[in-house]
C-alpha cells in the first residue's frame, strides 16, 4: 500500500514538472511577472506624480483662467529675495477651491513663499493682530518681516453694481491674483512711490476706483499739496497729479512746474474744456513741447469713434506706445468724454507721442458747453485731434502724461470702458515713474459668456454636422467594404 501511494505521488510530481516545462506554462509565468512589473511602474508613477508641482499635473481649464498667473506676477514673485508667508484663514471643509489652487501656484513659483492655513475654530484670535475688520472665511494675510496686509474675501470676489439700475445686472469678478501680488509687492518693499495731489485750483477729488487702484499698486498719495507755500516740488515726489482744475495756475507755479519737469520730474494732468474760464498758464506746459490746446469741445460724427448716441463721448483710436501696448489687442476701447483737442507740432524740447486720436471727420465746437447742435458750424475747428499725449523731456528725462478730459476716470465712463480707462492711466503712471514692480493686474470676470453666431453660420453648422460629416463617414465605410471584397 505504501509503495502504491509513493508511486502515485512520484507520478503526480513528474506530471507537474512536465506541465510546468511546457510552452503554455512559460508564457503564463512571463505574463505574471510582466503584470507585476507594470503594477510596480504604475505605483511608482503615482508616487512621482504626487511629488510634481500642481501646475504640471493640473490644468486651468476655467474660462477666465482663474488660477493661472500672469507674467507680471511671475516677475514679482521670482525676484523675491526675502521670505513671505501667506496665511489662509479658512475653516476645515470650507476651503475655496479656486483660492486653494491659486495659492498652490504661488507657493510653487518661489521657495520664498510659504502658505499656512489657519482655522479660525482652532485659532480664534489669530486674525485680530492684523485687522480690525470682521474676518470672513477664505480671507488671507500676507506677511514679511514687520509688514503685512490683510485681504478680505470680499476683496477677492468683487461685485459691480454700476449697471444694476440700467440693465438689472450685477457683474462678479475674481481679483485674487491682483490682490495677492500687490500684497506681496507691498510687504517686501521698504519705500513706496509717492504721488502728490496738487490743490488750490478747484481740483476734483479722485474717483474711488482710481484711489483703490493707486492703493492696490502700492502708491502712497499725499493730498492737498500746494505750490503757493512751497519753493519747489519736494524731492520725494515721484509723480505730481493735477486732476481737473477749474482755475488757472499762477506764473510762479508755472515756473516751478517747468523747472520740475525739466529737472526729471513726472507730471500727470487731467484737464478738459472749461465753462467760464481759460487755463493759459497750465496749457503753457504743453506749449514748451510744441503741443497746442484747441478751444471748445471735440465732436466726432464718425460712428466708429463715439459711444452711445453722444458724439462728444469719444471713443478714439488707440495709438502705439509703451503705455497703450497692453490695450492694443482690439478687445478694449478707451472712452474720453467732453474733451479738448490737442495738436502736436514740431519741437526740439522733447519727444511727444500721441496716444489717443480722433477721426478725420472730427471738429471742435467753438461754443463749447453752450453748443446747441452736433453739426459743424462756422467757427468750428477741423480735426483730427489728439486727446492724450506722453512727453519725455530731452534735458533730464522728465515725463508728462496729459489727458485732455476732466472725466476720463469718472466711475460711469470707466465702467462703460470695462476698466480700460483706468488701465490706461495706471499704465501711464508706471511708465512715468519707471516702476516695473507697480503692476496692474486686471480682475477676471466670472460672468457667463455666451457664443452668439449669425443665422447663416448656424445654418452652415447644421449642414456640416447633420449632412456633410455623416455622409463622409458613410462613404469611407462603403469604400472599406468594397476594398475588402476585392482582397477576397
Amino acid at each position: 500500500m505504501k509503495n502504491n501511494w509513493k508511486n502515485k505521488w512520484q507520478g503526480l510530481l513528474a506530471r507537474n514538472r512536465q506541465s510546468l516545462s511546457t510552452r503554455t506554462a512559460r508564457v503564463g509565468g512571463y505574463s505574471f511577472v510582466l503584470s507585476l512589473v507594470v503594477l510596480a511602474i504604475l505605483v511608482a508613477v503615482n508616487v512621482l506624480a504626487e511629488k510634481l508641482p500642481s501646475s504640471w499635473t493640473q490644468f486651468d481649464i476655467s474660462a477666465a483662467q482663474l488660477y493661472s498667473l500672469t507674467a507680471d506676477t511671475k516677475a514679482v514673485v521670482t525676484n523675491l529675495d526675502q521670505d513671505v508667508t501667506i496665511y489662509w484663514i479658512s475653516q476645515a471643509g470650507q476651503e475655496d477651491t479656486v483660492i486653494e489652487k491659486l495659492l498652490d501656484r504661488y507657493e510653487e513659483l518661489s521657495d520664498h513663499i510659504t502658505v499656512l492655513k489657519r482655522d479660525p475654530d482652532v485659532y480664534p484670535t489669530f486674525a485680530q493682530q492684523y485687522t480690525d475688520e470682521t474676518v470672513t472665511n477664505n480671507s488671507l494675510v500676507v506677511e514679511s518681516g514687520e509688514r503685512n496686509r490683510y485681504i478680505g474675501y470680499d476683496d477677492i470676489y468683487q461685485y459691480d453694481t454700476g449697471n444694476y439700475y440700467s440693465t438689472g445686472s450685477v457683474s462678479q469678478v475674481f481679483d485674487g491674483e491682483g490682490q495677492i501680488t500687490s500684497a506681496i509687492n507691498y510687504v517686501v518693499r521698504t519705500d513706496l512711490p509717492q504721488v502728490y495731489l496738487l490743490s488750490g485750483h478747484g481740483e476734483a477729488e479722485l474717483s474711488q476706483s482710481f484711489t483703490d487702484a493707486l492703493t492696490r499698486a502700492n502708491y502712497e498719495t499725499v493730498a492737498d499739496f500746494s505750490l503757493l507755500n512751497a519753493d519747489a516740488v519736494p524731492e520725494d515726489c515721484d509723480a505730481l497729479l493735477i486732476n481737473a482744475p477749474t482755475s488757472d495756475i499762477s506764473g510762479e507755479e508755472l515756473a516751478m512746474l517747468q523747472s520740475y519737469v525739466q529737472g526729471g520730474g513726472r507730471l500727470l494732468v487731467f484737464s478738459g474744456p472749461q465753462q467760464d474760464t481759460d487755463l493759459p498758464n497750465l496749457n503753457a506746459l504743453l506749449a514748451d513741447y510744441g503741443v497746442t490746446v484747441t478751444d471748445g469741445v471735440v465732436v466726432d460724427p464718425n460712428r466708429d469713434y463715439y459711444a452711445f448716441t453722444a458724439p462728444y463721448v469719444l471713443m478714439p483710436e488707440i495709438q502705439q506706445s509703451d503705455i497703450t501696448q497692453p490695450l492694443l489687442d482690439g478687445s478694449y476701447n478707451i472712452i474720453v468724454p467732453i474733451a479738448q483737442g490737442l495738436t502736436v507740432g514740431d519741437t526740439t524740447a522733447g519727444a511727444v507721442t500721441p496716444l489717443l486720436q480722433t477721426s478725420t471727420d472730427s471738429f471742435s465746437k467753438a461754443a463749447g458747453y453752450a453748443m446747441s447742435t452736433y453739426e459743424k458750424e462756422d467757427g468750428d475747428i477741423d480735426g483730427p485731434f489728439t486727446l492724450a499725449v506722453s512727453i519725455e523731456d530731452s534735458a533730464a528725462g522728465g515725463r508728462v502724461l496729459w489727458v485732455a478730459s476732466d472725466y476720463l476716470l469718472d466711475e460711469q465712463y470707466n465702467a462703460f470702458s470695462a476698466g480700460a480707462n483706468l488701465d490706461f492711466v495706471m499704465n501711464g503712471l508706471s511708465w512715468m515713474i519707471g516702476e516695473t514692480d507697480a503692476v496692474s493686474i486686471r480682475s477676471k470676470s466670472l460672468d457667463y459668456n455666451y457664443l452668439t453666431i449669425s443665422a447663416s453660420s448656424a445654418t452652415w453648422l447644421k449642414i456640416c454636422m447633420i449632412g456633410i460629416i455623416p455622409v463622409c463617414f458613410l462613404l469611407l465605410g462603403v469604400d472599406e467594404v468594397l476594398r475588402r471584397r476585392k482582397m477576397v
